[in-house]
């Protein structure tokens, strides 16, 4: 407030004057503190256009990165959903902007075939660990001593995994375009399992969910799954089901020379994945802010496991899944200010 007896004694006219000027400089102070907003927030007046996959379950991941962009003041659009390949190369030709979802080095030969490092942009490693293999339940692994996927060129063994009466045994395998269906149908060759095994392929949701009540009627049941996800919560393994060993390390493409053997010795056929934040190139050099951000962000596989499962128990509408990302956020402050932190001073 401005002292009164500065300008007792003035005319009212002049005070009206005053008044008008102080009114002005305090609505200049306040442009001025919007335009210091403006230059702080690194991302005014840029869009950018997220997409994921065809898995509901990513978008978790897909929104707490959206999230993240719109504090440092980017325009965020809701994810489109894409395949994989598909994905990369809208990444490479600039019509979208970033995918949360890159899993390496499954996806080696989509990034490849995009254009690689010279039209892609992936630093740093979002979630680590992901799993992938062949399990059958726990009951027949034991009864017949089934602990690797090539004993099922027996005709007898794969006989008791057989759903349609064809005598070969059924395979719930993963959708065409998701990367790692091409490790599956190498595989099958790999392994002579082409004569009794069939990979059967469609919805994995439908087809999955068909197979968990196989299992709950007490029958033999064989699938592909991957971590996270909320099937390895449903059907656990070592108590429910087991994982099935590869005779040797054996991967189409860009894999090839990788081998897929554990620490430990044991050998599920897929090398351990990272899932990666891939963006456009071009847009992730004029936007160091936002590429550090994606550089930095790390989120726990157990925490991935957990929003999946409470998806698949019943809370899988988009305003759960927003729920479920601000719970994360407000769950771990410290550690998403951090990264805003960091993104922020890159653009220094």
């Amino acid at each position: 407030m401005h002292n009164p007896n500065l300008i007792s004694g003035v005319s009212l006219r002049a005070r009206q004057h005053i008044a008008k000027a102080l009114a002005a400089g305090a609505l200049s102070l306040v442009a001025a503190g919007a335009a210091q907003a403006d230059v702080a927030l690194p991302g005014k007046g840029t869009t950018v256009q997220p997409i994921q996959s065809s898995i509901a379950e990513e978008a978790f991941q897909t929104i707490l990165v959206s999230k993240a962009l719109e504090k440092l003041g980017y325009t965020v659009k809701a994810p489109q959903e894409t395949e994989y390949a598909t994905g990369h190369l809208a990444l490479a030709n600039g019509d979208a902007t970033f995918m949360a979802t890159h899993w390496d080095p499954l996806h080696a030969d989509f990034y490849r075939n995009a254009g690689g490092d010279d039209k892609l942009w992936r630093q740093g490693t979002y979630v680590r660990n992901s799993l992938q293999g062949y399990l059958i339940d726990k009951k027949t692994a034991d009864q017949y001593k089934i602990t690797h996927i090539s004993q099922l060129s027996d005709p007898a063994l794969a006989k008791l995994f057989d759903t349609n009466g064809d005598g070969k045994a059924d395979l719930t395998g993963c959708n065409p375009g998701w990367g790692c269906e091409l490790v599956i149908e190498h595989q099958l060759t790999a392994y002579q399992l082409r004569g009794t095994v069939t990979h059967n392929q469609g919805s994995y949701a439908a087809l999955i969910a068909d197979t968990i009540a196989r299992y709950k009627q007490g029958k033999p049941i064989l699938y592909y799954t991957w971590t996270p996800y909320w099937v390895s919560g449903v059907l656990q393994p070592g108590k429910d089901v087991v994982w099935l060993q590869v005779p040797h390390s054996s991967l189409p493409g860009e894999q090839a020379k990788l081998s897929t053997q554990l620490p430990d010795g044991k050998d599920f056929g897929f090398t351990v994945n990272t899932q990666r934040i891939v963006a456009n190139k071009a847009f992730a050099q004029k936007n160091p802010a936002a590429a550090k951000l994606f550089e930095v962000m790390q989120l726990p596989v157990a925490d991935v496991n957990a929003q999946n499962l409470r998806m698949r128990d019943g809370e899988n509408k988009p305003q759960d899944i927003e729920r479920h990302v601000n719970g994360w956020i407000k769950a771990h402050q410290k550690t998403f200010d951090g990264w805003l932190a960091q993104a922020l001073a890159a653009a220094r």
